[in-house]
């Protein structure tokens, strides 16, 4: 914990005890705990993940990089109508954090995760441009184009910026072809395949502990 977190949450007025359980939840994730302009915010390897804060009718969690996230209870939220990256999951009671600190976790992890894998939020603010390859793999595949069609905003961003930040086109088909029945089962990048994730949907590595 850190020491300037401790003073900003004694000094504020409102949403005290709420904060505070928000910081035990994100801090049970391993995240470090920095106070960044005038708000308590948690970094992964000297990057920032999330803040926390308060308005006047809710406090929040906001992630940086919500955008990527597969947001698979629909929880999150863009805090205002210009916002491109971030997104929050607001709060105006201690009982709705209390129960959804499993689910908070889970997308912490998620996001974390994002970090390790470098992916980036892509710059356009327009729709996704997808890279050829995708655009030739939907005409050749429709059955395909409805399955990515039916992922959640946050995990078709995921897919399209890792799909394109192969700099070849066979490195790009590759991307793609290896993906493709994860995409058919409605699979995120980063979500748990076998099934024994701790941090569900997200993958935490639980497979490659097993002994064939």
């Amino acid at each position: 914990m850190n020491p300037k977190v401790d003073e900003f949450l004694e000094k504020i007025s409102k949403w005290q005890e709420e904060l505070k359980q928000l910081r035990n939840v994100v801090l049970d994730c391993g995240l470090n705990e920095e106070l960044k302009w005038g708000q308590p915010c948690y970094t992964f390897n000297n990057t920032n993940v999330l803040l926390l804060g308060g308005f006047k009718d809710y406090c929040f969690i906001s992630f940086l990089k919500g955008v990527l996230l597969s947001d698979s209870e629909s929880l999150l939220r863009k805090p205002g109508e210009h916002t491109q990256s971030g997104r929050i999951i607001s709060f105006t009671k201690i009982q709705e954090i209390t129960d959804l600190t499993q689910t908070l976790k889970a997308y912490i992890y998620e996001a974390i995760e994002v970090e390790k894998a470098g992916i980036k939020v892509a710059e356009s603010k327009t729709e996704l441009v997808f890279p050829d390859e995708l655009y030739k793999k939907f005409e050749s595949d429709p059955a395909f184009k409805s399955a990515f069609d039916a992922l959640t905003p946050g995990r078709q961003r995921a897919y399209n910026i890792y799909f394109s930040g192969a700099k070849q086109s066979k490195s790009r088909e590759s991307r793609i072809e290896n993906y493709v029945q994860r995409i058919f089962n409605g699979k995120g990048l980063n979500d748990c395949t076998c099934g024994l994730s701790k941090r569900m949907p997200n993958c935490d590595g639980s497979h490659k502990y097993i002994i064939s």
